[in-house]
């Protein structure tokens, strides 16, 4: 199995991402025109049939979402393109972005064309103001060319694409808190139902995908031979675009198989752990990820044997990679700090739990802890995981709980030594 594929990321390098007559040279905008012969339920067929599931952390089945939002009857639709990417150690929807816009552009337009919606909106993190220049010109070149506005290519067809920008708030990375963010509100988790498919953004229905998943369309509508369900595994095909940072010697963007090992990505892609030293954990996931130790390296990259080994399923694709220098508790204590920081106080579960597993982990840290607070931690942190109203809550002892797991011997009662 080769350890890197271009399939996603395929048209990098070879055109100038801020123009559009470049990216029609090498074949841009084909699948658009095949897409506009197609009957929408058949687009979102060819998702499904490729096993296509979301990139952005809740791995859900793509076509059967597009089919669903496609059902929903109303006289305006829309498509959102989740470009907030506040995952900590996630970094390769930038790269999507930044070398290849107008694929990505592409994507949303056939995804307003599968499900009926008339507009679509890019919400990007406000990290990535640097390109919104290059994104805003490639949106205004593709309105000039007839591949954005009124009757699209000559196909009855009507569809605009208008770009927002997040303030910053990992919590917005949640679907309904980023419709409430578009809609100009403080970005905060709606109740559920209705979901976002019946009222998302501006109170339509609402398709929501991330950037990645938009990326794929193109090159899966014109991959006639089969070539992405090809790589991977039978029960999880296809490829994956993961961001590999930490203690490596390379740490970058790379599109891999399913199927490839955590051990290849650390050490054949990333080139192993820097400086000579020794592997401590392996974050997957993001923040909101689990921990891996160093005798689950041998896991495959898959959907399937991530869940089997108890570790996140893929996730946004990151994988942090921490040595020795590096305490456990030290790690979750920076965790906690992040997502006590970037709760939004909606819900007690999160507001509450996140405080208090806070002021736990310092006494740890500490050695002050008893065996009382490391059951009211663990306590707190499964309480958070089924009652929180959203995935911040819902994840953000996912660190801490795998970490009790794997690495009990940092939990430990210190006892004291007595003196004669």
């Amino acid at each position: 199995m080769s350890k890197t594929v271009s399939f996603i990321s395929r048209n990098f390098g070879k055109y100038n991402p801020a123009s559009l007559a470049s990216y029609e040279y090498i074949g841009g905008f084909t699948a658009l025109r095949k897409a506009l012969s197609m009957d929408g339920e058949a687009i979102a067929q060819v998702l499904s049939d490729n096993g296509v599931q979301g990139r952005g952390g809740a791995a859900y089945d793509m076509g059967r979402k597009w089919k669903q939002a496609r059902e929903v009857q109303a006289p305006h639709k829309c498509v959102v393109c989740n470009a907030d990417e506040g995952e900590p150690g996630t970094f390769k929807d930038r790269e999507l972005l930044r070398n290849d816009p107008f694929q990505l552009l592409e994507g949303m337009i056939i995804a307003g064309w599968s499900v009926g919606a008339d507009n679509g909106y890019i919400y990007m993190r406000g990290e990535y103001s640097h390109l919104r220049p290059q994104l805003l010109s490639a949106i205004k070149q593709c309105e000039e060319k007839g591949y954005l506005g009124d009757n699209i290519l000559g196909s009855g067809f009507s569809y605009r694409i208008h770009l927002y920008s997040g303030a910053g708030a990992y919590v917005c990375g949640e679907g309904s808190a980023l419709c409430e963010s578009l809609e100009g509100h403080s970005g905060r988790p709606r109740m559920k139902p209705p979901f976002i498919k019946q009222c998302g953004a501006f109170h339509l229905p609402t398709c929501v995908n991330n950037v990645e998943s938009l990326s794929l369309v193109p090159p899966l509508l014109l991959d006639t031979e089969g070539f992405y369900k090809s790589q991977g595994t039978p029960d999880c095909p296809g490829t994956k675009m993961i961001s590999v940072c930490g203690n490596v010697k390379n740490p970058g963007v790379f599109e891999v198989p399913f199927g490839i090992t955590l051990r290849e990505i650390i050490y054949d892609l990333a080139g192993g752990i820097e400086d000579g030293h020794q592997l401590q954990l392996v974050q997957l996931g993001g923040a909101s990820g689990r921990l891996a130790s160093p005798a689950q390296l041998d896991t495959r990259y898959t959907y399937k044997d991530m869940k089997a080994a108890d570790l996140t399923a893929i996730g946004s694709g990151a994988v942090l990679v921490v040595d020795e220098r590096t305490s456990i508790i030290g790690f979750l204590r920076i965790t906690q700090q992040f997502f006590f920081h970037e709760s939004c106080g909606q819900c007690t579960p999160c507001r509450e739990g996140n405080r208090h597993i806070r002021m736990l982990l310092d006494k740890v840290a500490a050695g002050t802890h008893t065996e009382e607070d490391i059951k009211l931690m663990e306590k707190y942190a499964r309480i958070m995981s089924t009652a929180s109203m959203c995935g911040l809550g819902e994840t953000a002892q996912s660190a801490l709980l795998s970490a009790m797991k794997r690495f009990p011997e940092v939990f430990a009662i210190k006892k004291e030594v007595a003196v004669r």
